[in-house]
């Protein structure tokens, strides 16, 4: 099976039911999200020593008043 790709004029449209899994998922607490899955393992400290920043990021710039 090979990849499948969409756009917003060929995206499949959300059924009810999953529309309603969507919203309760959306509804439901942060303090309920699952981080034990294997799926999103804990940084060692190893990996934490060789990040390396996003080159695209640009902090917000406050303006001041005066």
């Amino acid at each position: 099976m090979g990849m499948v790709s969409y756009t917003l004029d060929t995206l499949p449209p959300i059924t009810k039911e999953r529309e309603a899994e969507l919203r309760a998922l959306a509804d439901r607490p942060d303090s309920e999200i699952d981080l034990t899955d294997p799926d999103c393992p804990k940084l060692t400290e190893e990996q934490w020593a060789k990040r390396i920043p996003n080159p695209f990021y640009r902090a917000k710039k406050e303006a001041s008043v005066s």
